[in-house]
């Protein structure tokens, strides 16, 4: 008995031992090293310019280096899973978002991460709503005549997407069953793959994230049919919502936001979160970002991770309802 007690205080010690580190750093954070910032996708996107511009603001407000690590490819789940392995100490973070979040683990059969048990949300950050376009010369100039025409033509019109399980295919698939018309869906490698032909006339119509059609739009090259938020975007403030035209609860946007691996100190995500909601107040922030239609959320950890289970059991719903499988 006596020798197993010795064991079991051996074992309670090593175990203590292997949480000091953590401890240690978490009083000290951030401390001797620079942070790393992986984001799921290539430099010059989105996700890397939200995450450039909070890597240089939280370097001043910490005092430490944020070095931005830019890991593209297979849906994000590259940088996924690359955060889902990292050390729980708060030296190293990840930006994720609808597809790497709520999208990814109903539309992908073999996810080499999970986002409800491997990560710590910190805080939601960033909203871009989509917006239905059409080509110039479409015989449609509002959302309602868009539905008409579709339904007195069944199969005739064409919507085109940022490939297979993207926001812009999954709110097609919103606004066929909201609307009860039918449409061939027209899957591109990326946005302006599509955008482009969208502008060419051999493509009809679009529900794409407003960052990537604004110019076309602004052009004239498509025209602006309806808004995919809550509220009218103050960047086309005449354009209606979904809503407005007909389709009650029809609210599709890309969102993004910081985690930490499972683990990290609650004190190290308290203090991102503090920082990242003062970056998010900022009226300069507010207005650079508005610059490219998105609007700045903020809140709590856990606001953020009610809107990943949320999302994640509604995204899930529709791909399993119209058997949606990557290409």
């Amino acid at each position: 008995m006596r020798h197993m007690k010795f064991f079991v205080a051996r074992a309670v010690l090593a175990c203590a031992a292997g949480l000091v580190p953590y401890a240690a750093r978490a009083a000290d954070w951030p401390e001797g090293q620079p942070i790393r910032l992986i984001v799921p996708a290539s430099a010059g996107s989105a996700p890397d310019f939200v995450s450039r511009k909070v890597a240089v603001f939280l370097a001043e407000r910490l005092g430490q280096a944020v070095v931005v690590d830019n890991k593209p490819g297979a849906s994000g789940a590259i940088a996924m899973q690359a955060l889902a392995a990292s050390r729980p100490d708060g030296y190293t973070l990840g930006y994720g978002n609808v597809a790497t979040l709520s999208i990814n683990p109903s539309l992908l059969a073999k996810l080499p991460y999970d986002p409800e048990r491997d990560f710590a949300p910190v805080i939601a950050l960033i909203s871009i709503p989509n917006v239905l376009v059409a080509r110039v010369g479409l015989p449609a100039d509002s959302a309602r005549a868009l539905i008409s025409y579709a339904k007195a033509n069944p199969g005739r019109l064409s919507m085109a997407s940022a490939g297979v399980g993207t926001t812009s295919h999954l709110a097609g698939e919103l606004l066929k069953k909201g609307a009860g018309i039918s449409f061939v869906h027209v899957p591109y490698q990326n946005a302006p793959q599509g955008v482009s032909d969208l502008m060419g006339g051999n493509i009809d119509f679009m529900i794409e994230n407003l960052s990537a059609v604004l110019g076309a739009i602004q052009s004239g090259k498509a025209r602006a049919l309806a808004i995919t938020s809550k509220s009218r975007s103050p960047v086309l403030p005449e354009v209606p919502t979904m809503e407005e035209a007909g389709l009650p609860g029809f609210e599709v946007s890309a969102w993004g936001g910081f985690l930490a691996p499972v683990g990290a100190p609650r004190s190290v995500v308290d203090r991102l979160n503090r920082e990242l909601n003062e970056f998010a107040s900022l009226p300069a922030t507010q207005k650079e970002f508005a610059q490219f239609s998105a609007s700045l959320i903020g809140g709590t950890p856990e606001a953020f991770q009610r809107l990943i289970s949320d999302e994640s059991k509604r995204w899930g719903a529709i791909i399993r309802a119209n058997g949606i499988k990557p290409e």
